[in-house]
């Protein structure tokens, strides 16, 4: 079977992304271990129970076309951080470095579309990072927007 190359790859990308996340397990450079507690859909706040998580959510997509028929695909992404500790900024800080460092390691993230074709992708940026700043503690949230370029 042969892949579909003008079809979106959005939930594999994020499926993949999740995946890549669910690393993050307190050992090695990784500070925070988020308990295999990755979600490749936002949650509400009341479904989120276990902490720390991340909840992913693919957002708007689009497409810059090249010359000889080539098409550059962006997808934005929101990655939304959860905890619930004492110290709330300081284990979100903690948590959005992992993620950060998740990223930069998997610029490169290799997927499989709906057919099962492996793909990479050829770039993950992040695009912008906020918090709470402490308004909710003792929980936390904070959001990372990335663009994955395909």
């Amino acid at each position: 079977m042969t892949s579909r190359i003008y079809a979106t790859k959005r939930s594999s990308i994020v499926n993949a992304l999740a995946e890549k996340l669910k690393t993050i397990d307190g050992t090695g450079h990784f500070l925070t271990n988020v308990y295999d507690n990755v979600s490749p859909r936002l949650l509400f706040w009341d479904e989120v129970s276990d902490f720390p998580a991340i909840h992913l959510n693919a957002g708007q997509e689009t497409r810059e076309y090249q010359g000889g028929g080539y098409r550059d695909r962006f997808l934005n992404i929101t990655l939304r951080c959860y905890v619930n500790e004492e110290n709330a900024q300081d284990a979100l800080s903690a948590l959005m470095e992992d993620v950060e460092t998740v990223l930069e390691d998997s610029s490169r993230l290799k997927y499989l579309d709906k057919q099962g074709v492996e793909h990479f992708t050829h770039q993950i940026s992040l695009m912008s990072l906020e918090t709470d700043e402490g308004v909710l503690e003792p929980l936390g949230v904070g959001e990372l927007q990335i663009e994955v370029r395909y």
